[in-house]
């Protein structure tokens, strides 16, 4: 379980630090940094998922 702990604070804070980037640009991102931003979000997601499934014993 914490394997999974330490992925999800890994994924969050690098998720964290894109979004933080493209707030400081004045323009719209490039399609490709929102698509990294919105991929890591379902990854995290999905370890979440996986994190309660282990929780319950599942």
């Amino acid at each position: 379980m914490q394997k999974l702990e330490a992925l999800l604070d890994r994924l969050k804070s690098h998720q964290r630090d894109l979004i933080l980037e493209v707030a400081e640009r004045d323009m719209l991102p490039p399609d490709s940094m929102l698509c990294r931003i919105a991929e890591l979000e379902n990854v995290i997601a999905a370890v979440e998922a996986v994190a309660d499934e282990e929780q319950r014993g599942g």
